[in-house]
């Protein structure tokens, strides 16, 4: 088999997962992976449609890649993900270009969309958004060999008003305790040492499996597994945040002490309109009940600004509730008005230029308080796992437990004995507004 296959991965690490088990398959089939697209003769562009941005985005992704049909070698061009969950008749009416789409719960069948593609067919698989992982289902890292993100359910039952996620998702749907250790096994065979658990909402894994919140005990059950020694907690709805899982996080060593929590607001009145759980007083006492029970924690939130019905006011109170919370990692959206959601509905839509301003001004206040909690780190030992050499500046560069991949801060190692992928001993010695530096220790 000749074919040289490349998957392209827009969006989220739920997409990221789906792409490496797509590319499992189809190496598994026997299929040749592309380094690169231009020597690629099939490319699967796996799109996000969760936001305006995303989608023109993922528009621009598919037509850049059906160039190459006139400049190099690709035969096929196959749509997957989000955006084909949502559109696919607008994508195959508007983009002749597209030889094959397929949706969110259908992509474990890639290599049948394949061939029919190859074939001139040009197929759409797009049912149901209903597929779960309990399959023993190939997977091609695509990242780092030290670690890797794990999908624990799919869907989302939450209803917030401002989302898209139940329509390209589905509803919430876990998967099974057996399947995700399978899973981890496998990857820790395979050298890695961090395993980042994701889910649209993490915080409410095993209820509709086993009829009660399980997170804590999946947890550690990953823990246990030899060769772990990172286990990070992603998109915890605080809803559901419970006091076995504040003890699992503050107690077991393998648990980074990490939360990753969307807020999305603080007033009562626009929490109410997104549909979100719990009000103002609910999330201040969370917070200061994971910072009391686990000290060290590094906590991360989002919130959106620009939202329906946002008056000055409001915007006003999240400024204070931001500087009071000193939040360690903080993502700020502007609001997005999707189609088919109930908030695209609201009246009183913000203008754009009110929500950049808003944005701009949370991740300036955002930037003085990540420089000031990054400066309590100077004089800490912490285990910084290595990454990668900067031989320019002959300096190591890592992450902490209190860093997730790709969306957090690094840490400068200088030492003779670090090497790419192992964990290092680190003394911080300097901080700065995301990042730290610091001397390994021998």
């Amino acid at each position: 088999m000749t074919e040289k296959i490349m998957v392209v991965t827009l969006g989220c690490e739920k997409n990221l997962v789906d792409s490496e088990i797509m590319t499992g398959l189809v190496h598994q089939k026997g299929y040749l992976i592309a380094d690169n697209k231009e020597d690629a003769t099939v490319i699967i562009v796996n799109t996000c449609g969760f936001i305006d941005a995303a989608k023109e985005e993922s528009v621009n992704t598919i037509l850049d890649m059906a160039d190459l049909k006139r400049t190099a070698n690709l035969k096929a061009l196959i749509v997957s993900g989000c955006l084909t969950q949502r559109y696919k008749e607008e994508l195959m009416k508007e983009m002749p270009e597209i030889d094959g789409i397929v949706g969110t719960g259908d992509f474990h069948n890639i290599n049948d969309i394949v061939e029919q593609a190859l074939a001139g067919h040009k197929p759409v698989m797009v049912g149901n958004p209903v597929f779960n992982y309990e399959q023993a289902l190939p997977r091609r890292s695509s990242g780092p060999r030290y670690t890797a993100y794990v999908k624990i359910a799919e869907g989302c039952d939450n209803a917030c008003t401002f989302c898209s996620i139940p329509i390209m998702r589905g509803k919430f749907r876990s998967r099974s305790m057996e399947s995700v250790i399978r899973e981890v096994t496998e990857l820790a065979s395979q050298g890695v040492k961090e395993i980042s658990l994701i889910a649209q909402d993490s915080t409410n894994y095993g209820t509709d499996l086993y009829d009660s919140f399980m997170l804590p005990t999946l947890m550690n059950k990953v823990t246990d597994v030899p060769g772990i020694e990172w286990v990070r907690l992603h998109y915890a709805y605080p809803g559901f945040f419970t006091d076995e899982l504040i003890d699992t996080i503050a107690n077991n060593p393998k648990v980074c002490k990490y939360v990753d929590m969307p807020l999305q607001h603080s007033e009562d009145r626009i929490l109410k309109r997104m549909n979100r759980p719990g009000r103002q007083r609910d999330s201040r006492e969370l917070i200061l009940k994971i910072r009391a029970k686990i000290p060290n924690v590094s906590l991360r939130t989002s919130l959106i600004v620009g939202f329906p019905g946002e008056t000055e006011t409001d915007f006003d109170n999240l400024v204070t509730f931001v500087r009071e919370m000193e939040f360690d990692r903080l993502g700020v959206f502007s609001y997005s008005q999707e189609q088919d959601t109930p908030a695209s509905r609201l009246p009183d839509q913000v203008d754009e230029d009110v929500k950049e301003f808003r944005n701009n001004t949370l991740m300036e206040i955002q930037r003085e308080i990540s420089k000031t909690r990054n400066g309590n780190r100077i004089g800490q030992d912490l285990d910084i796992l290595i990454e990668r050499y900067d031989g320019r500046n002959d300096v190591y560069i890592g992450r902490s437990q209190y860093d997730a991949p790709e969306i957090d801060g690094e840490v400068f190692v200088t030492s003779s004995t670090a090497t790419i992928g192992s964990m290092t001993k680190v003394r911080i010695t300097h901080s700065f507004e995301y990042d730290l530096s610091g001397e390994g220790i021998v």
